[in-house]
């Protein structure tokens, strides 16, 4: 069967990551450094030929693929197309909050005062679900809520896209990290994030998602 492939890539830098503060759908500008990592990154990318690019609904995450698509030499993409279905996970009450507290505040009760503390005692679904536990209002998505989103997202892209094609795709950290969690087979390191402006290549074979590579941000041309 011919694999579809992914090029999910996490947007560079913003104010809120600057300030380590919790960025689900609260959203930030990209700081001068995160148009670099968007302007390092289209570079490595730039001699793939997309069939179609897809951005999360904000701006960080459009401003990211539109200097990527700039950089392109071989696309004739200019615009991505914009979907809340790729969205960052959301936070609830903790957005915009300070990261290392908001992860205290949902880990504490379960013996895990950090965010890679929470995902190596339990998991990275978990951190959701103690989330919204910890949520005074319960606005925080918990995993069955993430999941039944990314996944309309995974069948948006089957569905819409032919077998073989190359895709661009702009997100978010936490759900990069969530997506190799899910399928990566337990072959990748989780506890350290994705950094802005990296590349993680995913592969579609019908129903199922394979992880080629997670998290490069190294130099060159990728493939």
């Amino acid at each position: 069967m011919t694999k579809t492939t992914v090029y999910f890539v996490r947007h560079g830098q913003t104010y809120f990551n600057r300030y380590n503060r919790m960025q689900g759908w609260a959203d930030s500008p990209l700081t001068e450094q995160g148009i670099l990592d968007a302007n390092k990154v289209g570079q490595r990318l730039a001699q793939i030929k997309f069939d179609q690019a897809y951005c999360s609904d904000t701006g960080r995450a459009r401003s990211t693929a539109r200097l990527i698509l700039k950089a392109n030499a071989v696309s004739s993409l200019n615009e991505p197309i914009e979907t809340p279905l790729f969205r960052e996970e959301f936070y609830g009450y903790f957005e915009g909050m300070n990261s290392p507290e908001a992860w205290y505040l949902t880990g504490a009760g379960h013996d895990s005062k950090t965010y890679a503390e929470i995902i190596s005692n339990y998991s990275i679904d978990a951190s959701k679900d103690f989330m919204k536990q910890a949520d005074p209002f319960h606005d925080a998505e918990n995993s069955t809520e993430y999941w039944n989103r990314l996944l309309l997202g995974f069948d948006m892209l089957r569905r819409d896209n032919p077998a073989g094609a190359k895709i661009l795709l702009v997100s978010h950290g936490t759900t990069m990290r969530s997506i190799v969690g899910k399928f990566g087979q337990e072959h990748f390191d989780l506890t350290k994030s994705p950094r802005n402006g990296s590349v993680t290549k995913l592969l579609l074979e019908g129903s199922e998602v394979h992880v080629e590579y997670y998290n490069r941000i190294d130099e060159g041309p990728l493939e």
